[in-house]
């Protein structure tokens, strides 16, 4: 247990009282009154003791935690970031490296093997940096200090607690992010414990220094979620003219030969392998950019992240492991996605010119893509429901 936990002053039964001379008073406080609640859950004094002596609140957590961006990365600069060639390069030496335990991981949990490795991509750059947090400090703070979510992340301290207690990695190995996911990639707490694997089987379900249990925990994961062997995750298409943007709602999900009688075509030529299988399509852009018919698989990777622009690039990115080239269709730049200020402005502007999209709260949900398209087609715009500083100009004008 010392080696797990490192230095630290150890007691029979009895949380510290006094974890630090420099510590804040309200941290102190927060460690001691949680003392009951990780007991509980089975936590020794010992564990507890150790870990928390000397802890102070992680100051970078506290900075991030506050930080309220309006900046908004539009998804053709994100999927730059995401696929680079840089990243699709040592993602090919990376396929062939770990070759025999990518397919025994395949054959395994049954999910495609490409799709695993661009996870890792995604999450720590294979491994390239995996945060500089200690994920029991980041959550305590959180614990500690978040204005909203405290039950979660009470509940994600202890999970990590128990994870130390039980010897998957050691106290000062547990590295990751500002807001508690660890390792290569990227678990939280209470999904290391759902869904983390031991792949070579030590006894230990280490996410943070094994590359195969981390590629493993990342298959099981998807498997868990509805991962369908052996199919893609979507298809870039292009749209006919004249095409009934009503079927674009993100919603609508018909068999991929229906889209094809709508004249909905893959953009490299080719006919779709499964025409019976769902799709859902997809205009990350609008009808400014390219389009997607997304399958099943895309929404298994949403919940790993539930971004769609996160969900494209690591299926482009698989894409590119094995083979696939860079996306065909362009993106209009100059439709760039509004932030938050942006978007209830926008909201605001709707309202006032008879389009009810409801509170302008700077977010975008159903009504307010509901009232977008209702006045795009009213002003003989496309109506793509899709919110851009293009649109808002166009509003201001009073157009």
């Amino acid at each position: 247990m010392k080696d797990l936990l490192g230095p630290a002053l150890f007691s029979t039964g009895l949380v510290l009282t006094s974890l630090s001379a420099h510590a804040e008073p309200g941290f102190d406080r927060f460690v001691r009154d949680f003392w009951p609640t990780a007991k509980a859950a089975g936590i020794s004094s010992q564990t507890y003791n150790a870990v928390f002596t000397g802890m102070k609140p992680d100051d970078d957590t506290l900075r991030l935690m506050n930080k309220q961006s309006e900046f908004v990365k539009p998804i053709w600069d994100y999927l730059d970031s995401a696929v680079s060639e840089n990243r699709v390069e040592k993602g090919r030496k990376l396929l062939s490296e770990y070759g025999p335990v990518l397919q025994h991981i395949e054959a395994r949990y049954g999910v495609d093997r490409e799709a695993v490795l661009a996870i890792w991509g995604m999450e720590t750059n294979y491994g390239g940096y995996m945060g500089r947090h200690n994920v029991v400090q980041a959550l305590a703070t959180l614990a500690y200090a978040a204005p909203r979510r405290k039950s979660f992340w009470q509940k994600e301290l202890v999970t990590a607690l128990a994870i130390v207690q039980a010897g998957h990695v050691r106290f000062q190995d547990m590295e990751g992010s500002w807001a508690g996911a660890m390792g290569h990639t990227q678990f939280m707490p209470s999904s290391w414990k759902a869904y983390a694997a031991d792949y070579n089987g030590d006894g230990r379900r280490d996410i943070w220094t094994s590359v195969p249990d981390a590629l493993a925990s990342t298959a099981n994961y998807l498997k868990k979620h509805g991962w369908q062997t052996g199919k893609t995750w979507g298809y870039e298409v292009k749209l006919p003219a004249g095409f009934d943007y009503q079927l674009a709602d993100g919603d609508t999900t018909l068999k991929l030969g229906q889209w094809a009688n709508y004249g909905v075509r893959r953009s490299n030529g080719k006919g779709f392998p499964r025409p019976s299988d769902n799709a859902v399509l997809v205009l990350p852009a609008g009808a400014s950019g390219p389009a997607f018919l997304m399958l099943r698989n895309f929404y298994v990777i949403k919940r790993y992240n539930n971004a769609t622009a996160y969900a494209l690039a690591v299926g482009h990115l698989a894409d590119r492991l094995i083979g696939g080239g860079p996306l065909q269709g362009d993106w209009s730049r100059e439709h760039l996605p509004l932030n938050r200020s942006e978007t209830a402005e926008l909201q605001a502007l709707l309202n006032r010119s008879g389009f009810a999209v409801g509170a302008a709260d700077g977010r975008i949900g159903p009504a307010t893509r509901k009232g977008i398209r209702a006045y795009q087609r009213s002003r003989g715009l496309v109506p793509d429901g899709y919110a851009s500083v293009v649109l808002l100009a166009h509003l201001k004008l009073g157009g």
